[in-house]
């Protein structure tokens, strides 16, 4: 294989390589896909530390609710006839009451979900991920994705969990070792109150842990994200084409565009009174209304070729030529087509068309 050979492979090797961050166009494709940097395990890590903070906050309330509800069953309404009527109104009542022991959690829970992905991405709502697509019944890409190095760095991340809530839950039961030991002979509601202090505070302890955990794996899923996203210097240079158009294409068109003006401009020629020009170099088409226009119009200009054309037509279709270098250039330099003669032009284009418009016989 030859050097340039080598060298020119080495080229498309570098320039298919994806190393440069990923464009807003792509960013926003992604993001219409619900290709975005989250975590799962944000939410759930902040819904059961909240959840437990409730019960510490509202425990006492929910403890007094569930004692009240009890106390009225066993005492009031044990009692009474079983009849269609009542035994709905009981139902009624035991349901209205749970909602109101569990609203609190409830209420949380949502409200801390919804912050939690909000955080993350914002607000968002899309349909194409939620698409019946065939290709996932593909058994062949399951296994692939079964085997994947995601797949495998989350078996990492739900063991490494797991060891650490193990470590949590084993710290704190040994903690406790010697009442727990002694709960046999403990009175049922100091049993009652130990075991429900102790999932507190386990509860607590767990929650905070994940949270941490759901942090470093928020980092890592935006990695992952952005590792996603990047582009080859190729993949910017088709997605400009694709935006902006290609290159050729728009030079093409470019010189289509000129081709058009240019034809519409040498249709004006055979309208001027005058083509002042260098005599080589430049040409200028002057057009003068004295009912329509305020000051003498240049209705074509040229150089080189063009100003050869100019003269061409105007010759053919019997427009008076004068050659006057310093009008020529000034006209040319200082007014664009369409565009009336400026002040300090004005006296000597006056004297060309006073000039032309003698030789032909009119008056001003």
């Amino acid at each position: 294989m030859s050097q340039q050979l080598r060298i020119q492979l080495d080229l498309q090797w570098f320039a298919g390589e994806k190393t440069e961050p990923a464009t807003a166009k792509k960013r926003q494709d992604a993001r219409k896909k619900g290709q975005v940097a989250k975590s799962m395990e944000l939410p759930a890590a902040f819904i059961l530390l909240f959840s437990f903070v409730t019960l510490l906050m509202f425990g006492s309330f929910m403890k007094g609710r569930l004692i009240h509800i009890f106390r009225n069953v066993y005492e009031n309404q044990l009692t009474m006839d079983i009849t269609m009527g009542n035994v709905k109104m009981l139902f009624a009542d035991l349901t209205l009451q749970g909602l109101t022991i569990i609203a609190p959690i409830c209420i949380l829970v949502l409200l801390i979900a919804f912050i939690g992905n909000y955080a993350q991405i914002g607000f968002m709502f899309i349909g194409e991920p939620l698409m019946m697509k065939f290709e996932k019944l593909n058994p062949i890409s399951g296994f692939k994705r079964i085997f994947s190095m995601r797949t495998i760095m989350e078996f990492v991340k739900s063991t490494l969990k797991m060891l650490i809530i193990g470590y949590a839950v084993f710290t704190t039961l040994m903690a406790h070792k010697a009442r727990l030991l002694g709960l046999g002979h403990a009175p049922l509601e100091n049993t009652f109150s130990f075991v429900a202090s102790i999932t507190l505070s386990l509860g607590l302890k767990i929650g905070a842990i994940l949270i941490i955990l759901a942090i470093f794996d928020f980092i890592y899923q935006r990695y992952e994200h952005e590792k996603s996203l990047k582009m080859s210097k190729q993949d910017i240079k088709d997605e400009y084409k694709k935006s902006e158009g290609d290159p050729l294409i728009k030079g093409k068109i470019r010189a289509k565009q000129r081709q058009m003006a240019m034809q519409r401009m040498m249709q004006e020629v055979p309208k001027a009174d005058v083509i002042i020009t260098n005599p080589t170099h430049f040409a200028v088409a002057l057009k003068y209304d004295a009912n329509n226009m305020q000051a003498p119009t240049v209705i074509a200009k040229g150089a080189d070729y063009v100003a050869l054309k100019i003269k061409e037509i105007a010759k053919q279709n019997g427009v008076m030529t004068m050659e006057n270098k310093p009008l020529a250039r000034a006209i040319f330099a200082q007014v664009e087509i369409g565009d009336a003669i400026p002040a300090d032009l004005f006296q000597a284009v006056a004297e060309v068309l006073a000039y032309v418009y003698k030789m032909k016989g009119k008056t001003n």
